[in-house]
């Protein structure tokens, strides 16, 4: 039966097969070789060979003072993607319970939320940046950048949110009910338990949107850069392997916030089992 299925593999099946190995590289390769390249010797430069290996580069971002403000942006970038992340949690969530039922106006409040995804994120940016300028009001990372990254997580959060309620057995709550639980301890006991690894999907997405974000911040932030704008002002006058130490870095912390997102699903998943 494998002879029979493999001589019947006509020129498609080694199309799509290159054509799927071709996207891996080009979705994973320029992410390996900064990687590799970040670990650059001393004297090494930006490209292949590599001059030895070492951590100097990374040592190098929090020593020297040629980067700028490196560590503000990036407590500013953190601080943005988790209050974005948890106003987007609560508001998806609800927004989401509220959708369940067919109300007043509930499509065109549904296309309003979500038109934000088809606009090009430096329009927003430019759009939110002179609607403050023009009240009188300075835009400031915390106040106009926070709401250009809503205006991009909150849709993300909200779709998800449909995709898991679209699944959920509301029997469910009605045997709670039953059982004589409150509204309250029905969304307590019952709804938040079983939508959990949802929520941390929002969450997840959230955080990871908000905090990579450029085109949104850009015009919106002030006067005070966040991670991704510093970053990009630094690729005009930096040219060491600093810039692909910094890559590693910001990669590493979305791996970490994915294998924690995941432990959290399977830490609910184990607790509902018991």
């Amino acid at each position: 039966m494998a002879q029979n299925n493999k001589s019947r593999r006509g020129l498609a099946f080694y199309l799509l097969t290159a054509f799927f190995v071709t996207f891996i590289l080009f979705l994973y390769g320029p992410m390996i070789a900064i990687f590799v390249l970040s670990f650059q010797g001393e004297t090494g430069g930006m490209t292949f060979p590599m001059r030895g290996a070492s951590t100097h580069w990374f040592n190098d971002l929090f020593t020297s003072t040629r980067y700028g403000d490196l560590a503000g942006s990036f407590k500013r970038s953190m601080t943005l993607g988790a209050v974005a992340m948890l106003i987007t949690v609560v508001v998806s969530f609800f927004a989401g319970l509220a959708f369940r039922r067919r109300f007043f106006g509930s499509g065109p409040v549904f296309y309003l939320a979500i038109i934000s995804l088809v606009m090009p994120g430096i329009l927003v940016s430019l759009g939110i940046g002179q609607m403050f300028q023009t009240i009188g009001i300075r835009p400031h990372w915390m106040v106009s950048g926070l709401g250009a990254h809503l205006s991009w997580t909150l849709p993300f959060g909200l779709l998800i949110m449909f995709a898991v309620l679209n699944r959920f057995d509301s029997s469910w709550e009605e045997a709670a009910r039953d059982a004589g639980a409150t509204s309250v301890g029905v969304l307590r006991y019952v709804t938040l338990p079983i939508l959990y690894p949802g929520l941390i999907a929002v969450a997840l997405f959230g955080l990871t949107l908000s905090y990579d974000e450029f085109p949104r911040s850009l015009l919106a932030v002030g006067t005070k850069n966040t991670l991704p704008i510093h970053i990009a002002t630094l690729t005009s006058n930096v040219t060491t392997p600093a810039l692909y130490a910094i890559g590693t870095l910001t990669t590493a912390l979305s791996l970490c916030l994915i294998v924690a997102a995941f432990a959290g699903i399977g830490f609910s998943q184990r607790k509902r089992g018991k």
